[in-house]
């Protein structure tokens, strides 16, 4: 990443406050020179972490203007205390900042039931501030990392009328799966876009990109993706059904799904990132169940682990999902080689070159169902001995 990825009138900085044990970067801090526009999406989780019950309703306001965020603990079952510290927190920001605390979003991430400690923050965040700076972004990265193996940036840039960049930040490596993952996202923007244009942008690319992963089939407590845009490129304001809206949010769709992917690559013990392709189907929600069936299989999986070319599993796995199919319809392609032709094996001379491709770290996977038009893709890893030490082990 370079200074010119980096969004206009937002400066970062991250520290290690002492959350995590390890001593690594735990505590992060974005802040927009103005007050930006925003929206939001949240975990579909009926467990709700504290700073989702802060941050969701400021959110609803339509303006933020700073994101607090911690790693090392969710903060999410710590009842009335946990939400009094994470209110503590937003006081101990907005007076060094000089903003409303209303105008901040708290995030945490980390282990769930256990006491969030205040004291990192008294004396972290008065750091955070000093350090600001525009060239602080992957230290926010690296803060919000978890079982992370790496730090997750992606960027956009708009070089035409009007000019703006897009940047986003996230985390996740483990409890992956809509609606959403145990993930945090902070996409920003230096364009300018009607409060209308965000709302509708920013769902719509989830569902496309983060809300179309899996890496384990849970979902976690804490979990959102909030779209700050501040204006401070000073370009024309983008409106909703304007060519400048879609080419906006093509744009955002790439940041999302480039973040996305990473976070399948990175999913705990992962091996393998695979996109599941259904296509042929009757509609898209039809493609969709079945592109998620096969995506959170257990034993396609850890076939994919075993590089083994079991198509049996993926029809099995569509079979289930519960649209109307016809089994003597369906093929099955591992990257460009056909395994399963007309509901039947292509042959073993085939599953040979298939198994080739399984040994590659990215592949694709296409299921034609060979009833209609539509297509949607879910992107997956595979499961491998090491997901389970990692999540054995979390705690300790």
């Amino acid at each position: 990443m370079n200074s010119g990825d980096i969004p206009a009138g937002f400066r970062f900085s991250g520290i290690a406050s002492g959350i995590k044990k390890s001593g690594k970067l735990d505590l992060g801090l974005i802040v927009s020179d103005l007050p930006a526009d925003c929206a939001g999406v949240f975990t579909r989780n009926k467990v709700i972490a504290a700073p989702l019950l802060l941050t969701k309703p400021r959110v609803a306001g339509g303006k933020c203007q700073a994101i607090l965020v911690n790693s090392g603990n969710a903060n999410a079952c710590t009842g009335a205390a946990g939400l009094q510290i994470a209110e503590t927190t937003l006081q101990l920001l907005s007076e060094p900042l000089q903003i409303a605390d209303d105008l901040i979003a708290v995030a945490s991430t980390g282990v769930i039931g256990e006491a969030l400690p205040l004291e990192p923050f008294r004396t972290g965040v008065p750091k955070l501030v000093d350090c600001l700076s525009a060239a602080h972004a992957a230290t926010v990265a690296e803060a919000m990392m978890t079982t992370d193996a790496f730090s997750k940036i992606a960027s956009a840039k708009e070089s035409g009328t009007p000019d703006y960049r897009i940047l986003g930040l996230a985390k996740g490596a483990g409890m992956i799966h809509p609606n959403m993952a145990t993930m945090l996202g902070f996409v920003l923007t230096d364009a300018q876009i009607s409060p209308e244009l965000l709302k509708t942008a920013l769902p719509r690319a989830v569902q496309k990109s983060f809300n179309s992963i899996t890496v384990d089939g849970d979902t976690s407590t804490n979990d959102m993706v909030l779209l700050l845009a501040n204006g401070a490129a000073n370009s024309a304001m983008i409106t909703p059904d304007t060519d400048e809206a879609e080419i906006f949010c093509q744009h955002l769709e790439r940041v999302l799904l480039d973040l996305a992917k990473m976070i399948v690559r990175d999913g705990e013990g992962a091996t393998k990132l695979v996109q599941i392709r259904v296509v042929g189907a009757e509609n898209e929600e039809s493609a969709r169940t079945a592109a998620c069936s096969v995506a959170t299989s257990a034993l396609v999986k850890t076939a994919f682990f075993g590089e083994d070319a079991n198509w049996g599993r993926i029809i099995a796995a569509v079979g289930y999902s519960g649209i109307d199919i016809d089994q003597n319809h369906i093929d099955i392609s591992f990257d460009q080689i056909p395994v399963a032709i007309a509901g039947l094996s292509a042959g073993a001379e085939q599953e040979a070159k298939a198994t080739k491709v399984l040994q590659q770290d990215e592949f694709v996977v296409t299921i034609d169902l060979h009833s209609g038009d539509a297509e949607s893709s879910y992107y997956t890893s595979d499961l491998s001995y090491e997901y389970v030490k990692i999540n054995a082990d979390y705690r300790t």
